[in-house]
């Protein structure tokens, strides 16, 4: 097993970067010694990785894919073991982020958990600590990002809440789409066969969507494939269907359908897996197709954003029994290089006081000025405009999050009249962030 032990060694000829060494024991104690942390650099830790997963998670049955298919990343997951058992686990994949009018380097954070028999001995603030210091210091990523499977531990570490997501569940007797004009046809492919063209959109639509990510292969691949039909809770296999436009493949839709009957009445679900168009009408011709599956009444989705178009198209959108949960969270590490990383919808000039405990580097007052939509951010000792801690210039940063709100939970203070509606404005961008699908 190729491992290396996170006391010991960073990076392949890297000096090991400030802070980035967790002690082999959290908090000390008679087992303090018991405790390893080690950075794992082979694949051939998945096992391992899911097996804590699964304690953590209650996951049952987790079928493990070939190597060439796994997602882990050699070198950015960290594994603690007590006494030669894993107990914790934390990692991170090195992708690409939209931001507002940029595409940028970003740590996303994945796959954290804690046995339950080894909680609330401080593995998980070691484990993000290593995680977000190599993210900055040694990848020179000015931010992370992660999906938070209980919020209230990661704000611990610094992040915001950079994005909510809808949930529809749908009753498509109720409901129906007013569709435009749209010279195209929807056809069904295999689902494996229509990798390429489903690629090809979403790389045509990521640049331009805050918040997407970068995909690698093996994640096209899983996004696709199916667990054996044991596994699937009685959905069927993933199904394709392409909105083909006059140059091409305008959008595509990822989905599964369960049959159920209530008595003699079709009572049968669709579970959409991903959807995304680059224009407007293969976006609602599709949505038109998954209401309208035979013996179906419920189309669910997760994972869309708070001005979904599909609003606007239907006839009835309470129908759509809309919820809304917290997407994205960014965690800034770099604070100047994240700031002048994206882009800006208004002009700007504003003293910023930021407090970050984990990254003192980051705290102080900084001046950024926006122009012509790209930004400067410089220390300054004048007084400050704005004051928050890097949770809120966190939540901020693809700009789905205000300041305003902030300001109202008590979490950020405006301390020059107007400065909250001026950062506001140049922070906004004309599309909101949304996460789509977990990494």
């Amino acid at each position: 097993m190729s491992t290396s032990e996170v006391t010991s060694a960073d990076a392949p000829g890297r000096a090991p970067a400030p802070g980035a060494n967790p002690p082999s024991s959290p908090r000390g104690g008679p087992d303090q010694d018991r405790y390893v942390f080690r950075v794992s650099t082979s694949l051939e830790d998945e096992p391992i990785i899911d097996m804590v997963l699964a304690d953590c998670f209650g996951f049952e049955g987790i079928v493990a894919g070939p190597p060439e298919l796994s997602v882990t990343e050699p070198g950015r997951n960290v594994v603690v073991e007590y006494d030669g058992e894993p107990v914790a686990n934390v990692g991170a994949f090195s992708r690409m982020v939209t931001v507002p009018g940029a595409v940028l380097p970003a740590a996303h954070l994945t796959r954290g958990g804690v046995r339950q028999t080894h909680r609330r001995r401080g593995l998980m603030t070691r484990l993000m600590r290593w995680h977000l210091s190599q993210a900055r210091d040694v990848h020179q990523e000015a931010l992370a990002v992660w999906w938070a499977s209980e919020a209230k531990i990661y704000q611990r570490y610094g992040s915001g809440l950079a994005s909510i997501n809808q949930r529809f569940s749908i009753d498509n007797r109720d409901v129906k789409v007013r569709v435009p004009e749209w010279d195209g046809r929807l056809r069904e492919v295999p689902a494996m066969s229509a990798l390429p063209d489903v690629r090809s959109v979403y790389e045509s639509v990521r640049p331009h969507q805050p918040g997407w990510s970068s995909r690698p292969d093996p994640v096209w691949v899983l996004l696709l494939a199916d667990p054996p039909p044991e596994f699937r809770q009685g959905w069927s296999a993933k199904r394709v269907v392409l909105a083909e436009g006059p140059d091409g493949v305008e959008g595509y839709a990822i989905w599964q359908r369960k049959q159920e009957w209530s008595g003699d009445i079709r009572n049968g679900e669709v579970n959409l897996v991903e959807i995304a168009a680059s224009t407007p009408g293969a976006y609602a011709y599709l949505w038109q197709f998954l209401l309208s599956v035979d013996l179906t009444r419920t189309v669910k989705c997760d994972f869309r954003p708070l001005e979904d178009p599909l609003l606007l198209l239907v006839d009835e959108p309470r129908a759509l029994y809309p919820s809304t949960t917290d997407g994205l969270w960014v965690r800034l590490l770099d604070l100047p290089t994240a700031l002048t990383g994206r882009r800006y919808s208004n002009p700007l000039d504003v003293v910023i006081e930021v407090v970050d405990d984990l990254f003192p580097q980051n705290s102080g007052r900084w001046r950024l000025q926006a122009k012509d939509g790209t930004a400067t951010c410089e220390r300054t000792t004048d007084p400050a405009d704005l004051a928050g801690s890097i949770n809120v210039f966190s939540a901020i940063y693809l700009g789905g999050t205000t300041l305003t709100w902030l300001a109202a939970a008590g979490q950020a203070r405006e301390l020059r009249p107007g400065a909250l509606a001026e950062t506001d404005l140049a922070f906004s961008w004309p599309v909101k962030p949304t996460g789509l699908g977990i990494f």
